[in-house]
């Protein structure tokens, strides 16, 4: 049969251990977290252009084309996202 020791009371132990704090998030930048929606709407965007090179009018050229252009235009919504966070000082 066993028993449970008495809880110690804090800080009488002479030992303590560092505190680790989380940065608030107001702290800096944010880096963006791998997987989120606008990953998986690229990834399924991809998707559905490959399933139109199934098509007879329509060619791997088109395919890239059309990557390209989806592309550049997540890269300038991106920027514009984030020229709309900055902060004025």
């Amino acid at each position: 049969m066993s028993t449970t020791p008495p809880e110690q009371p804090s800080g009488s132990t002479g030992t303590s251990r560092p505190t680790i704090t989380m940065p608030s998030i107001s702290s800096g930048a944010r880096m963006p977290i791998p997987g989120n929606a606008e990953f998986a709407f690229v990834v399924a965007l991809e998707i559905f252009l490959a399933i139109l090179l199934l098509d007879d009018a329509w060619n791997t050229n088109d395919w890239a084309f059309a990557s390209t252009i989806v592309g550049a235009a997540y890269l300038i919504s991106r920027g514009i996202a984030k020229a709309s966070r900055v902060l004025e000082q």
